[in-house]
């Protein structure tokens, strides 16, 4: 249940007010499914103790359909050729009233609860004794178990428009829906539309974000959004108008959809769905904080200010961002104690807080990478490629950053200095949401590494997510993230690929393989395999199935395996041979991650079953031939198909660090520009600059074309680089040294 939602569990009187919008189609005819779909989740609610009163908008939707089709029924064809002219919506009222309310008795009935027409108009408020009567009415209804269902009674309201006659007690049925809520003393409002709930914008748009908490500090002034239905009186201006009347009043109200299946089940479980109004959510959502898009779009302009400083700047960062861990060493383990402590209180699991501890030596260590990186070769502005495309027209390919890159990542603290550094190096923006278990860590680690980036920079390059609730609304912005990593679960990283139109690097599974074959050198073999799955269990390059050539059963060589992983303290588990050999528990699956002192053993005919067993239950992370045989051994090597094939080498060097990358973003499985452990330059992309002296296209004509291969100089893009940043902060001095008001020359 989302946290700021927790009193919901407490209601027990709701008020349902349900919009012409959820009543009807776009067409205007009845919703049937979906009022069924919404009768069916009230049945529910009641089953379940909670009292029920509803408010209904449709009068008038049901009404026009009817009269519309009468008129046409009766009218000759010479008069449908003339201007139709749109139906008072008082007789659509008048008409459709009875048909709505008969189409809620009969979906009811069908639910076995009962139902009553309650009519009302805003005169009637007026009278002390009528708002007595009404309440004793109501509360009657709700001991039987019946649903009240409320409406304005449009046919004979005196009001003009609720925009241009709002001087009532109420005006229009979202208006009507807080009045009651508040005269019935309910604990909760919903009031239901055909979207999500108030966006910053139009919701079509895809700047438009869902405000999840509404403040109206906050968002009294960003929020813009029409004033009338499609269909009905009202629109969004009226719905957060009474929402805000309502909740001021102390009754806390849920603008949600009505049109997807569960939605009042998940606005009643406390779900984060919909826009929530509460007159105390000033003191749990903080009035500064940075939205999703503010904080894409701050990194973002960090990125640019980053890619502007020269190479020795850059590498400068690093050395300073180093220096900061080291000096703020003794801070960061404590946050990350406590973070391991309330771990082990809370029953995490121990592959988990493994993952979770950060170890005596490993500040220094990534201290030590971050200074590796910062001595590698300058990634921004390489020359790749260099082509005169014809005489003095000249095209070359040069590196560049992607622009802001999202990482959701799981557990690891130390994987956010990681890849805070990688980002600087590579000169991209930076968003970042750990996992929960790490808060402490995190944000220390952030705030470390933020307060050493140059003013230049700012600390916005690299935005510190804090709750997963941010998640979604940053998947929607394709606009302004470029690239999103997710290092976690096979669960994370499918939901995300499933939500997200951002293009998404990463890998779900890391069931690696180790083959052992016939040709192989037992004690090198065990060793590796030893290595592959002892040395770090939870990483997602260890070893989880150990694959062994049936020649080495009989010669013993896989009981001497098997007994030295389990000397190491694996567990194993076999496969449908290697179960009955060795007498080990079946697996359950060919493929699973462990990430944990486990392992599945199977037995394999030769390289070649080897290879297609990987092909069939792998993930494509790393796997690994151990064998003596080299033709075999580039058998395995060009036949494997993931994204890092090993021979006689443990399955652990699969590490962006130890392929001398620097330190690593995350391992790529898919088969995109980045694969295998992604270092600086997977966090690159590539741009064109052509240079000419005034070259004409018209029509081909003019241009002869030569496209020759031209040699790229060491250092060329750095200089040019070099050239612009220097011929660019000349250009702002001079505008500074002219602020007087004169024209620079």
């Amino acid at each position: 249940m989302d946290r700021s939602r927790i009193f919901i569990r407490d209601a027990k009187r709701v008020v349902i007010k349900i919009g012409t919008a959820v009543v009807t189609r776009h067409d205007g005819r009845l919703a049937l499914g979906r009022l069924g779909a919404i009768c069916e989740q009230v049945k529910e609610l009641i089953t379940d103790g909670i009292e029920v009163i509803f408010v209904t908008s449709g009068a008038v939707g049901v009404g026009r359909q009817k009269l519309r089709h009468q008129r046409m029924m009766n009218s000759s064809f010479v008069d449908l050729q003339k201007p139709q002219v749109e139906l008072d919506g008082k007789p659509c009222a008048a008409v459709g009233q009875s048909g709505l309310m008969a189409l809620y008795d009969s979906l009811f009935s069908q639910l076995d609860v009962a139902s009553s027409q309650l009519l009302v108009t805003d005169n009637d408020f007026k009278d002390p004794e009528f708002r007595q009567q009404l309440s004793e009415t109501v509360n009657s209804l709700l001991a039987l178990r019946v649903v009240p269902i409320f409406n304005e009674n449009d046919a004979i309201s005196t009001r003009k428009s609720p925009y241009f006659d709002s001087t009532g007690i109420f005006w229009d049925n979202d208006s009507l829906a807080a009045l009651l809520a508040l005269e019935l003393q309910a604990d909760l409002l919903i009031l239901l539309s055909d979207v999500e709930g108030l966006y910053t914008g139009p919701p079509s748009e895809p700047k438009s974000q869902l405000i999840h908490t509404y403040l109206k500090e906050k968002h009294d002034d960003m929020v813009t959004f029409g004033e009338k239905s499609r269909v009905g009186r009202g629109g969004m201006t009226a719905k957060v108008y009474a929402a805000w009347q309502a909740a001021s009043a102390g009754i806390p109200v849920v603008i949600s959809s009505g049109c997807v299946a569960d939605g009042l089940q998940r606005v009643m479980r406390g779900d984060h769905v919909g826009t929530l109004f509460h007159r105390d959510a000033h003191q749990w959502v903080d009035l500064k904080e940075t939205g999703a898009r503010n904080m894409a779009v701050a990194a973002r302009e960090g990125s640019r200010r980053l890619q502007g400083l020269t190479s020795e700047e850059r590498k400068s960062i690093l050395h300073a961002v180093a220096d900061a861990l080291l000096a703020n060493e003794a801070i960061i383990k404590a946050e990350n104690d406590a973070d391991v402590e309330l771990a082990q209180m809370t029953g995490v699991s121990k592959a988990l807080v493994g993952r979770l501890t950060i170890k005596p030596g490993k500040i220094a260590a990534l201290a030590s990478s971050l200074r590796t990186l910062a001595d590698m070769k300058e990634p921004i502005g390489e020359v790749l490629k260099r082509t005169e495309v014809a005489e003095g027209l000249t095209l070359e390919k040069t590196s560049c950053p992607l622009g802001v890159v999202l990482v959701v990542f799981e557990s690891r603290p130390d994987a956010l200095v990681q890849i805070a550094s990688l980002a600087i190096r590579s000169g991209n923006g930076l968003l970042l949401k750990g996992g929960k278990e790490a808060a402490r860590s995190n944000a220390i680690l952030h705030k470390v590494i933020t307060e050493a980036l140059p003013k230049s920079v700012g600390p916005n390059l690299i935005g510190l997510v804090t709750s997963r609730d941010e998640i979604p609304d940053l998947l929607k912005l394709d606009d302004v993230i470029d690239l999103v990593i997710p290092r976690g679960s096979n669960k994370l990283v499918a939901q995300i690929k499933a939500t997200t139109k951002i293009p998404v690097l990463g890998h779900a599974d890391g069931v690696c393989h180790v083959y052992v074959d016939t040709a192989a050198d037992l004690e090198k073999a065990k060793n590796i395999v030893i290595d592959s799955k002892v040395d770090y269990p939870a990483a997602c390059n260890a070893l989880e199935t150990l694959l062994v050539h049936e020649d080495l059963v009989a010669t013993g060589g896989l009981e001497m395996l098997a007994f030295a992983l389990q000397s190491a303290g694996v567990t194993l588990y076999g496969g449908a041979r290697a179960s009955g050999i060795l007498k080990l528990p079946r697996a359950s699956s060919y493929h699973i991650e462990y990430s944990a002192l486990s392992c599945t053993v199977e037995v394999v005919k030769d390289v070649q079953e080897a290879i297609d067993h990987i092909h069939e239950h792998g993930s494509a992370h790393t796997d690994c031939i151990v064998t003596e045989n080299h033709i075999t051994a580039e058998t395995f090597l060009h036949h494997v198909d993931s994204a890092a094939v090993f021979h006689n080498a443990s399955t652990r060097f699969s590490d962006g660090a130890r392929f001398g990358l620097g330190a690593e973003v995350g391992i790529s499985t898919g088969r995109i520009h980045a694969r295998g452990p992604v270092g600086v330059e997977g966090l690159l992309t590539t741009r064109w600059l052509l240079r000419g002296s005034g070259q004409l296209v018209n029509g081909d004509k003019g241009v002869q074309y030569t496209h020759k291969k031209l040699p790229i100089g060491e250092d060329e893009g750095l200089a040019a680089l070099a050239t612009a940043n220097q011929s660019l902060e000349n250009g702002n001095s001079a505008v500074k040294t002219t602020s007087n008001g004169a024209v620079p020359s």
